[in-house]
């Protein structure tokens, strides 16, 4: 869908959005004792990505539809970077990286992340040099009770450290966004939402992200 009214259309995801995966120390703990299993046998040593397709963006403020045939989703609270170019990061947004609950760490198949609607997109953007990225605590409140908060000085590398390492394998465009990750709570799995519920993201200096979750289509 194409950003609300209220939006600042410049930062809306124009290219590619790719998302870290297990970049907070928390999880990163928690799957350590799976990381030997097959079929990959040890931790990752690059940084682990996925991509929410085009058809995933919703703007703050509007509806995210839940498939009828599940339950609730996770919220998957994210602080995203939006590329200009020379591949340098001009601008933050609040984004909520939803999906359908899962086990699959390593490689989320496309069906459980790439949902119609399922990536809700804050309405206004902060210049990269407004924001101290690795300093970000994002809050969650669902229904005004607040779930989560998730400290960006808790992940396993911080912004820069993950751009560099990001960059030895490809080059971002100008209007492609990085999400920097999602923490998990204490007991392994994320927050989630149901139909009727209301999902609010904040940061001090951003907008609220705000997204209500109604019923899908069977």
């Amino acid at each position: 869908m194409n950003p609300s009214v209220n939006s600042d259309a410049r930062y809306w995801p124009q290219g590619t959005v790719y998302g870290a995966l297990l970049n907070f120390q928390q999880e990163w703990n928690l799957r350590a004792p799976q990381m030997p299993e097959a079929p990959h046998k040890g931790a990752p040593k690059a940084p682990v990505l996925f991509i929410k397709t085009a058809n995933t963006f919703t703007a703050s403020g509007g509806g995210i539809a839940i498939p009828s045939a599940v339950a609730d989703v996770d919220i998957g609270a994210n602080l995203a970077w939006v590329f200009g170019a020379d591949a340098k990061p001009v601008a933050c947004v609040l984004v909520n990286d939803v999906s359908i609950p899962h086990e699959s760490y390593y490689r989320p198949p496309v069906k459980f992340k790439c949902v119609d609607g399922f990536l809700g997109v804050g309405s206004k953007a902060l210049g990269i040099a407004q924001v101290k990225t690795d300093a970000v605590v994002l809050t969650v409140k669902v229904n005004g009770k607040e779930v989560q908060r998730v400290n960006y000085a808790d992940t396993v590398r911080k912004s820069q450290t993950l751009l560099a390492d990001i960059a030895e394998f490809m080059t971002f465009q100008e209007g492609d966004v990085l999400l920097l990750g999602s923490d998990c709570l204490p007991d392994g799995k994320r927050p989630r939402a149901k139909v009727g519920d209301v999902v609010e993201i904040s940061a001090d200096g951003f907008d609220t992200l705000v997204n209500t979750f109604v019923g899908g289509a069977a």
